[in-house]
């Protein structure tokens, strides 16, 4: 079985991109990460990107696209994901006064419209998790859980933090595990339990149990590892390649 390629969530690194898209994901090139997924453009028209991934040998996994977008803008989403390749988009985040259980019963309904519309046009939409999901209950069910319940698989797929998971009490094996066959992106999130919450760190220096997690993810058809460091204590591209060298030391030179 061969080693899962490695990508990046362009996220960690928000400062730089904003400043330098181009520059930025010269950079991540060079570092050796086999693939991004977006959180924002910086600027740069679809054909560029395009091309830009090309020239970098970069491959795009897909795109975080906020709610706002989704619901006035999903027409260009999908045309700029159509110009650079991309497979996935993914709905990255829900705002405090969004999630309570009124509010979640019009994502299940909104979800699935964006879903028809992402499916339709060749795309496969995602749900990325924090912690919260496992805060709301509906019928004794993580309204995580709801959520992919009530949406079919061809509609909704799971883009799963894993760090966010086990930091919200969850078991992240068993996790990975239920949604097998429905899971084709793992964000390996390491973190520690900070004073104010969850404190996001390289990979190696904190709780997760990374190998393990790894190792599950090739046996039930996870097609992409993501690095993702929400805040880092370190620059944002040191951070991150101490992460990839972890993966490197640790996973794909092994």
């Amino acid at each position: 079985m061969g080693k899962l390629p490695i990508g990046l969530q362009l996220f960690t690194l928000r400062n730089e991109t904003s400043v330098d898209m181009e520059g930025t994901l010269r950079k991540v090139a060079a570092l050796g990460f086999e693939g991004v997924e977006f959180a924002g453009y910086g600027g740069i028209e679809a054909e560029k990107m395009r091309d830009l991934l090309q020239e970098l040998n970069l491959k795009v996994i897909g795109s975080h696209i906020g709610l706002q977008l989704l619901e006035e803008k999903i027409d260009e989403e999908i045309a700029y994901l159509h110009t650079i390749g991309a497979k996935y988009a993914s709905i990255p985040w829900l705002e405090e006064d969004q999630r309570s259980a009124e509010a979640w019963q019009q994502h299940f309904d909104k979800f699935e419209q964006y879903g028809k519309r992402f499916r339709d046009a060749g795309i496969q939409l995602l749900y990325h998790n924090h912690d919260f999901e496992f805060h709301v209950s509906f019928d004794g069910n993580f309204v995580f859980d709801e959520l992919f319940d009530r949406i079919g698989p061809d509609l909704l797929k799971v883009e799963m933090d894993i760090g966010w998971v086990q930091y919200a009490g969850q078991d992240p094996l068993e996790y990975v595990t239920k949604y097998a066959g429905r899971l084709p992106i793992l964000h390996l999130k390491d973190f520690l339990k900070g004073e104010n919450g969850m404190d996001t760190v390289e990979l190696g220096r904190g709780l997760l149990p990374r190998v393990e997690l790894i190792e599950l993810s090739e046996k039930i058809g996870v097609e992409w590892i993501i690095v993702e460091q929400d805040n880092c204590a370190n620059p944002p591209l040191e951070a991150v390649e101490e992460s990839l060298n972890w993966l490197k030391n640790n996973y794909l030179n092994k």
